[in-house]
């Protein structure tokens, strides 16, 4: 029996590492985002120092081990063999649920899961128990209600005054400095710094030390009884110290705040976080050494009420747990994937949304915009007038998308120390506020604040927030449903059970690996980079040239495989044909969204070139309707199982098929190699290409005044031609506009 039980405990540690990888994939980049997108100093010095504070929070995270044993469920009323039934269930549901998140690039809570899977895992034990036990006890029992709320409330509460604080502190800080900060911070900046690094001072290191496990109750008394004077000389320290490094060594008093911020988060990370991942673990770990002292306690009859005492986390245990994050932080490849995200919503500029509107998001815009046009009207003019100059944004000077800061340092400041604060105080009164939540909603209150939601992006902005605070339910739900489950399954099914839960998991993590990395290489493969990079002719005519080369590939293998799915009446394949082109046209209307911040970021020799560009984007914009047309045309007869097209029709799609193949075979190799001499050919032809198209269409009139019997077949047969004719005359338009503009660039270089 002992030997299950150990086997079940180094399960649980082995599974914490694999919390921790995913886990830390997801949350670690909440304190990253900020240092990040103002790119005040460079990716490494940003990792070391995060790697840093990482390592000090967790030290500092001894106490909040008390939530996993006791915070949730009241563990005198479980016995041994049940509680350890609890916490592989919560293990094994948090890593598949956090993995999940990362793979799609969206922030959760990894206190949100962890909690909700303790009580979902608790709550069906509890139930299970009350089954067999015919136990006439109430649910109430076995749950700690009123700490599990007040938990569960503190969360969420966190939600608003995170996007509250965030948004009036942005305000009062982008009032005082502006967007030229850079002329008044010789005079505000010190009290700045003096207020942002005291804060931190106060809520990372002083109320962190109640967590340390070396450090005396006498100096922790000591500390909280001469606090406001502690507070007083480390403001008059650190205001010396900020002006100093303002006036003297010239540094930027807000990188350091940004720099002392991301230190102070990811210590107020680890500090408040680290029980979401090996919390439950360490708790075992306790619960299988009270079974063990008992002697030969049956494990059934065993309670666990020494769980509900002051058990302190052994210091390197700790330290072990917080290198893996380290080693996460700076190797795992799906962090990268959901930093994006946060990034992306808060940035200043507009560019390429990520999100689409809905209803919600378009009501609370079109509400918002009502009610500043209200405020507006009641507010002095003078007022405005002030207002809008320290809102007032500089003209930006053009450079490579990798380089432009997504906000600037004033932001960044206000978005680390607001964040590093809230999180310190959560951890200081023992309630795990989640990281995600208090930092995404801060940074989403000081964009609001700082105008970074205009009207061109507010609707996407919005809706993005939407749909990250949605993924946040789902997630409580799902860590609740998922846990009481799989808690369920091993309680009936017992270390078989494990076993069989344990192989899905390996099993359902390796395809995740495997679809991640699939889909990775695929990214890399494309050439994503921002068209606004494109600043010469030079790169004009080769983004063009790659644009014509994937597009021209990926029609002719489309109108390849709809002949063939059309003749076999292949639904599931027309099907995923309607699916490729959704995913060509989304690309083609990404570029066509870059135009504008495509043209700005032009040098004057190039913006001639401009209406070449927009032109091409036009022609592909055809081709790719007219393949469109031909696609769901196709899949709609197929789908209402009207009657296949004749043989006669098939053979001549075939034909149609196999010479368009041949010309857009030739095009995409001329593109690809940049080899352009064949261009003039191509078009002369054209004209062949088209006849042979119009006598089809004639063959089939005359098919219908002597045999034809079907006006579907007709229908779709008819579009099939006339499509088809558009596409080629979009692609020859394409081939004449640019073997001109190609030839006009050469005599250009010429000279």
């Amino acid at each position: 029996m002992e030997q299950v039980y150990i086997f079940m405990v180094v399960v649980l540690f082995a599974l914490a590492i694999v919390d921790l990888v995913v886990g830390v994939s997801n949350d670690a980049v909440n304190f990253l985002n900020s240092a990040i997108g103002s790119k005040a100093v460079s990716m490494r010095t940003i990792m070391i120092i995060a790697s840093l504070g990482v390592v000090v929070g967790a030290v500092f995270s001894s106490g909040m081990m008390e939530v996993a044993r006791k915070g949730i469920f009241n563990p005198g009323q479980f016995y041994f063999d049940e509680i350890m039934v609890i916490f592989m269930a919560v293990m094994i549901t948090d890593i598949l649920l956090l993995d999940l998140f990362n793979s799609i690039g969206l922030p959760t809570s990894t206190t949100v899961s962890i909690v909700f899977e303790l009580l979902g895992s608790a709550v069906a034990v509890a139930l299970y128990k009350m089954y067999h036990e015919d136990a006439a006890s109430s649910l109430a029992t076995f749950i700690n209600i009123k700490q599990a709320t007040g938990i569960i409330s503190g969360i969420f509460v966190s939600v608003a005054i995170a996007f509250t604080v965030g948004a009036v502190v942005q305000f009062i800080s982008r009032v005082i400095f502006s967007f030229q900060f850079e002329k008044n911070i010789k005079y505000t900046g010190g009290i700045f710094g003096g207020i942002a690094i005291t804060s931190m001072t106060y809520f990372i290191f002083l109320k962190g030390l109640g967590g340390v496990g070396f450090v005396t109750k006498d100096t922790i008394t000591w500390v909280n009884e001469n606090i406001w004077f502690i507070l007083a000389i480390s403001f008059v320290i650190w205001t010396i110290f900020s002006q100093i490094a303002i006036s003297v060594l010239k540094w930027n008093i807000l990188k350091i705040v940004i720099v002392v911020g991301t230190f102070a988060l990811a210590m107020a990370f680890a500090g408040n976080d680290l029980v979401n991942f090996i919390g439950v673990p360490i708790a075992a770990w306790q619960s299988f050494q009270l079974w063990l002292a008992s002697g030969a306690t049956p494990v059934h009859e065993f309670t666990m009420g020494g769980l509900a005492g002051a058990v302190k986390t052994p210091t390197y245990m700790l330290l072990i747990a917080g290198i893996v994050m380290i080693l996460t932080l700076w190797f795992s490849k799906k962090a990268r994937d959901v930093v994006e995200t946060g990034i992306n919503l808060a940035r200043q500029s507009e560019g390429a949304e990520r999100f689409q509107p809905n209803f919600l998001s378009r009501l609370v815009v079109r509400g918002s915009v009502n009610l500043n046009e209200a405020f507006t009207a009641v507010l002095p003019r003078v007022v405005q007038q002030k207002l809008n100059a320290r809102f007032a944004k500089p003209i930006e000077k053009k450079m490579k998308s990798e380089d432009k800061p997504a906000f600037d340092l004033v932001r960044a400041a206000v978005n680390l120390v607001i964040a590093s604060i809230l999180i310190s105080l959560g951890t200081s009164l023992k309630l795990p506020l989640s990281t995600t939540y208090v930092t995404f909603m801060v940074a989403m209150g000081s964009s609001l604040a700082d105008r970074a939601w205009g009207r061109e992006s507010a609707v996407y902005r919005v809706a993005g927030v939407f749909n990250v605070v949605g993924g946040w339910f789902v997630t409580a739900f799902v860590a609740f449903i998922s846990a009481s489950i799989f808690a369920t399954v091993i309680s009936f099914g017992g270390i078989y059970a494990i076993i069989g839960l344990l192989i899905i998991l390996v099993l359902l993590l390796v395809r995740s690996f495997v679809t991640y990395r699939k889909a990775q290489l695929q990214k890399k493969a494309k050439r994503t980079f921002d068209r606004t990079d494109l600043i010469t002719i030079g790169e004009i005519v080769n983004e063009s040239t790659d644009n014509i080369s994937d597009v021209i590939g990926k029609i002719n293998k489309l109108y390849s495989s709809v002949v063939e799915n059309l003749g076999l009446q292949n639904h599931g394949k027309l099907k995923k044909n309607k699916k490729n082109i959704k995913k060509l046209e989304h690309e083609i209307d990404e570029l066509k969204g870059d135009i504008y911040y495509f043209i700005k970021s032009l040098d004057d020799a190039s913006v001639e070139a401009s209406k070449f560009y927009i032109l091409i984007l036009d022609y592909l914009q055809d081709m790719t309707q007219s393949i469109g047309y031909i696609v769901r045309n196709s899949f709609d007869h197929v789908n209402n199982n009207h009657k296949n097209l004749k043989f006669n029709q098939i053979r001549d799609l075939k034909g149609i098929d196999t010479k368009i193949q041949v010309l857009f075979d030739k095009i995409e190799r001329d593109f690809e190699n940049d080899s352009f001499e064949n261009i003039g050919s191509v078009i002369i032809e054209k004209q062949a290409l088209l006849d042979h198209v119009s006598m089809l269409i004639q063959k089939q009139i005359d098919r219908i005044r002597t045999t034809e019997t079907s006006p579907k077949n007709t229908k779709l047969y008819f579009s099939l031609l006339l499509e088809t004719k558009d596409l080629i005359t979009a692609t020859i338009n394409l081939l004449t506009l640019f073997e001109q503009f190609h030839t006009d660039y050469k005599l250009l270089r010429k000279k």
